[in-house]
């Protein structure tokens, strides 16, 4: 109930100043002649509409991250990978979810506005669905320092933009991850954003001279690697806590890469956790985007139900069942989606008599009654196991919660990359980079993403250079680019 209230005054908070916003983006896009439909993403990885959004703002929550989830699906699909760990670094912080059988795994429970990033109950309680994604570490921008017991430490704390790290040339003097990344050659100082913005090696160098080195008494390329290696540790730890907390093996998933960082870390995170496979796909520095493009339009209904499962007055079940699905339908019609196009998806939280968590539960489409008690048990039964690998004999099962939830297709588009021309120039040159478990610098093959060819194997080590991102794939690997040009790496 403390829960469900918070989510309540924090929406009714919001509400008033979303409200407003909407409008006024409305009315310019009106202006400037748009005619078609706004749409926007929610928390739980699915748009809604203008007046959705106006009604339950706090859905709004947590929906950046959300696209990067949707785009691994997709991403997903497209390459056959049914089990990913979505991995998203960008400036300030590091994410991680789950996609299990091309699906995103979804939670009511959330924190927002902790005072401690990285600590459960500092922030505010949220009860509403967002995909289950955990905060695991360091973005580019957060900030290395000695602390007081002379042990190297990286964040909480960021550079943010403004100063931003110390080779952005901003006057920021504090040394960051992405003043690591270029000190150890992943980063080609020329070529940051596409060339649009220039870096200052030596800037990043003194920072990390002054404040790691010095005091460590150790050389600047090993103060950097220690940034490199202490981030990749702790995103690797908190990563693998998360997935063996569901009961699942961290060997069995490969791992998708985005966000402007996440792909010059993500082959080390994913050696570290076992990840047999490592994607990036096209336009990696900006998936989250693309992932607002392939989610459907949807609406979701809750209400609370407390009941043994042998307890359950069906005809009341089937009663909020159908003015729930009632509900989604019209708001569906309302954002002019065909009804042959329209799907229904029915799920509990439910849980064993006495327990205080519960777990997602399929629940049959159509008129229930004592007969799909059967199958309601086998669907949890199953999910239980599959996340505790055992069940509970003799112990009642209770449903808490009923979600149905009202989609739309999901849009069906092909990504290209427009800036690209295969040609034998796709190597670049070659560049001194620091690997971890190498005793020196070593010359790394740098390629032109846009260059590289399809289908043809190349070997780690690697830096391949695009505009958003830039890849560095370690040593005992292979990769190539497939038809659709994402970088596919196998980890030996």
């Amino acid at each position: 109930e403390y829960e469900r209230s918070s989510a309540t005054a924090m929406n009714a908070y919001v509400q008033p100043i979303t409200d407003d916003y909407l409008k006024k983006l409305e009315k310019q896009l009106q202006d400037m002649g748009f005619k078609g439909i706004i749409n926007i993403m929610i928390s739980s990885g699915r748009l809604t509409t203008i007046e959705g959004a106006r009604k339950t703002p706090i859905q709004l929550l947590e929906s950046g991250p959300a696209g990067g989830s949707m785009a691994s699906v997709f991403f997903g699909k497209m390459t056959q990978l049914s089990h990913l760990l979505a991995f998203d670094m960008g400036g300030t912080t590091a994410k991680a979810s789950i996609i299990h059988d091309y699906k995103p795994e979804i939670t009511n429970h959330f924190e927002a506005g902790r005072v401690h990033r990285f600590k459960k109950g500092s922030g505010l309680p949220v009860r509403i669905p967002v995909i289950d994604m955990i905060e695991i570490g360091a973005g580019g921008g957060s900030i290395a320092r000695i602390n007081k017991l002379g042990l190297l430490t990286v964040g909480p704390d960021s550079a943010a933009s403004q100063p931003g790290p110390a080779c952005y040339g901003r006057d920021g003097e504090m040394p960051t991850v992405t003043d690591a990344d270029l000190v150890l050659g992943y980063l080609n100082a020329d070529y940051f954003l596409g060339g649009t913005m220039k870096l200052d090696v030596e800037a990043a160098r003194k920072a990390i001279k002054i404040h790691l080195a010095d005091p460590l008494s150790i050389s600047i390329e090993e103060a950097a690697l220690g940034v490199y290696r202490i981030v990749n540790e702790n995103m690797a730890n908190a990563a693998r806590v998360h997935i063996l907390e569901k009961g699942l093996d961290p060997r069995h998933y490969s791992m998708i890469a985005f966000g402007g960082a996440g792909p010059v870390h993500a082959f080390q995170v994913a050696r570290l956790i076992g990840c047999p496979k490592m994607l990036v796909p096209v336009g990696a520095g900006v998936a989250s985007a693309l992932g607002f493009l392939v989610s459907p339009v949807a609406s979701e209904e809750i209400i609370s139900y407390v009941c043994k499962l042998k307890d359950i007055d069906w005809q009341r079940a089937n009663g909020f069942l159908s003015l729930m699905e009632a509900k989604g339908l019209a708001f569906l019609d309302r954002a002019n989606i065909s009804r042959s196009e329209v799907s229904l998806t029915r799920v509990a939280e439910m849980r064993y008599y006495g327990q205080g968590h519960e777990i997602s539960v399929a629940i049959p489409n159509g008129i229930l009654s004592e007969a799909s008690i059967v199958e309601i048990e086998n669907n949890f039964k199953a999910e239980y196991a599959l996340r505790y690998q055992r069940t509970i004999e003799n112990v009642p099962i209770e449903a808490v919660t009923w979600r149905v939830v009202v989609s739309g297709a999901s849009p069906t588009i092909v990504p290209s990359q427009t800036v690209f021309q295969v040609s034998k120039d796709y190597l670049k040159g070659t560049r001194t980079v620091f690997l971890p478990n190498e005793k020196a610098g070593i010359d790394c093959p740098v390629y032109d993403r846009y260059a590289l060819p399809v289908d043809k194997i190349f070997n780690g080590p690697a830096i391949v250079e695009e505009m958003e991102s830039t890849t560095v794939i370690g040593v005992n690997s292979t990769f190539f680019v497939d038809v659709y040009r994402n970088i596919l790496v196998t980890l030996n």
